[in-house]
């Protein structure tokens, strides 16, 4: 994600870092290189029947486009803004899970850090299962020796992690340190944490419609292409400057949805996961009273990821 100040003045200019520029730049050039091939055929060797073409069919055109455009925005938002909602609700619960542990198992201060500590596993795990990582050697330093094997029983890390946390829970009850409401309590907690990574697995393994996109693709490529062809014979030399500048803006708007569509990968526009595991490390290892804690990432050039 990128954090900076807002722009203004003249920083709306040349402002590139965090900027669609980079990703939309090769796209705009190539317009622009056509745009320039195609008002110099016109103005330099005047074909004739160029005035008859008119630019209202790339009005029309480029009305639907915005608008088919705006839809897949919008959806691809929704996507970006669950995401976020989820991983801020996974940082509430582990939390609860962690206050939880403090209070309630405060007779085995062994037991509830191992609980806390798999709390903080998880986050990990998670985190790196959605970015294509490997979960298990993720979560390994939040587990003991005894849990390692336990780890390699499933391919869902995550969700092993989640078992080993209610295990311990229910060694607690059976001893008699926890009653049958303070285990639904933890049970709670579990259930909130395992919902979490279900919804975040649903973003991840439903992609919008292939075909919609597609379209969306192939009718911004038609219409920059086309563009300086319905422009050359009224605008003549400024149809380069016009053609790009639509250019950069149908394309940015495509590019834009690409990248929220997939909130949890590395793109600049996609979500700090490993910043918001880092605040719930921090957050975990201080109900255990570890010092000291580790700091929380910063932005590198504007860029947290």
């Amino acid at each position: 994600m990128i954090i900076r100040p807002r722009p203004h003045g003249w920083q709306l200019l040349y402002i590139l870092r965090g900027s669609i520029v980079p990703a939309v730049a090769p796209k705009v050039l190539a317009i622009l290189v056509l745009a320039i091939a195609v008002a110099a055929f016109a103005e330099l060797w005047h074909p004739p029947g160029i005035e008859r073409v008119s630019v209202a069919p790339f009005t029309l055109l480029g009305l639907v486009l915005s608008i088919f455009l705006s839809f897949r925005n919008s959806a691809c938002f929704d996507r970006w803004w669950e995401g976020r909602k989820l991983w801020g609700q996974l940082v509430y619960e582990s939390r609860s899970l962690a206050r939880l542990c403090s209070t309630v198992l405060e007779a085995d201060p062994a037991r509830a850090a191992r609980m806390v500590r798999l709390g903080i596993g998880f986050a990990h795990s998670l985190a790196a299962k959605l970015r294509g990582r490997d979960a298990a050697l993720a979560a390994l330093p939040w587990v003991d020796e005894a849990g390692h094997a336990r780890l390699a029983q499933r391919q869902n890390t995550p969700d092993q992690l989640l078992a080993m946390i209610t295990a311990e829970a229910a060694v607690a009850h059976r001893a008699g340190d926890l009653d049958s409401i303070l285990f639904a309590q933890f049970e709670t907690r579990v259930h909130a944490l395992s919902s979490i990574q279900a919804g975040c697995e649903r973003i991840l393994s439903t992609p919008l419609p292939f075909a919609y996109t597609l379209l969306l693709h192939r009718c911004a490529w038609m219409f920059c292409v086309l563009l300086p062809f319905g422009l050359a014979s009224s605008l003549g030399w400024a149809t380069p400057v016009v053609s790009a500048v639509l250019a950069y803006a149908f394309f940015g708007l495509d590019q834009l949805g690409e990248e929220m569509e997939e909130p949890f990968g590395l793109e600049p526009n996609d979500l700090p996961l490993d910043a918001m595991v880092r605040t719930i490390e921090i957050d975990l290892l201080g109900s255990l009273g570890v010092q000291p804690l580790p700091a929380p990432l910063q932005p590198h050039r504007y860029l947290l990821q």
